[in-house]
């Protein structure tokens, strides 16, 4: 929907309201100059205008249409890019290698960055708060936390007032992290969302959480 000037409506926090089509997502794909190099939603928030939980729902949607791959990079950051199958007269590397066994191994591809590429949507600060913040579990189940956490993060940072029940209803179902009941999520998740830069935790529960930026 458009305003009388022709041009989006922005809603109170500047960012543009109203449906961004899966082709529009596309389109950042398609205007890359490096066509190999893959993004983030934090990029394709910046090219639309639009929030990064919007960016992740598009993206997604996109991946579920085979349209976009995507993979985890780091215990919190994912990346997508657009799949190029290999054409059939492509030897695989395994039978390249074979014939020539001296030759070097193949570079990973520009699409796939290796896990050691710590490509992240937060700022530095975050992400190291992020990494260090006391949560339950090790090894995958931490690391799922750590990713709850990051998703609880990002919504106040799109809905910088929320109350407890709103993240039990917009991030708790997409990132249970293990958790058999939202309850438990939460007594885990909130005291270390406390503790993230700019966060600004209610004094009484069930009160409003606010984002002051940051």
């Amino acid at each position: 929907m458009e305003d009388e000037a022709g041009t989006r409506p922005r809603n109170e926090h500047g960012q543009y309201v109203g449906r961004i089509s899966l082709d529009a997502v596309l389109a950042v794909f398609d205007d890359r100059e490096d066509a190999a190099r893959p993004l983030t939603a934090a990029d394709v928030m910046e090219e639309l205008d639009c929030s990064r939980r919007t960016a992740h729902n598009k993206l997604n949607e996109l991946e579920e249409r085979d349209d976009l791959a995507t993979r985890k990079v780091g215990a919190r950051s994912r990346v997508w890019w657009v799949p190029i199958p290999a054409s059939p007269e492509q030897e695989p590397a395994t039978t390249q290698q074979a014939a020539n066994p001296q030759s070097e191994s193949p570079a990973t591809p520009a699409s796939e960055p290796t896990d050691s590429e710590q490509v992240s949507d937060h700022p530095p600060a975050v992400s190291n708060a992020i990494e260090a913040a006391d949560l339950p579990g090790s090894g995958p189940m931490l690391d799922s936390r750590r990713e709850a956490l990051s998703a609880a993060y990002d919504y106040l940072t799109d809905h910088p007032e929320a109350k407890k029940a709103d993240f039990l209803r917009d991030v708790y179902h997409d990132y249970p992290a293990g958790f058999e009941s939202a309850e438990g999520w939460w007594n885990a998740i909130q005291p270390a969302l406390k503790q993230l830069p700019g966060v600004d935790p209610p004094e009484e529960r069930g009160h409003i959480w606010h984002f002051l930026g940051g």
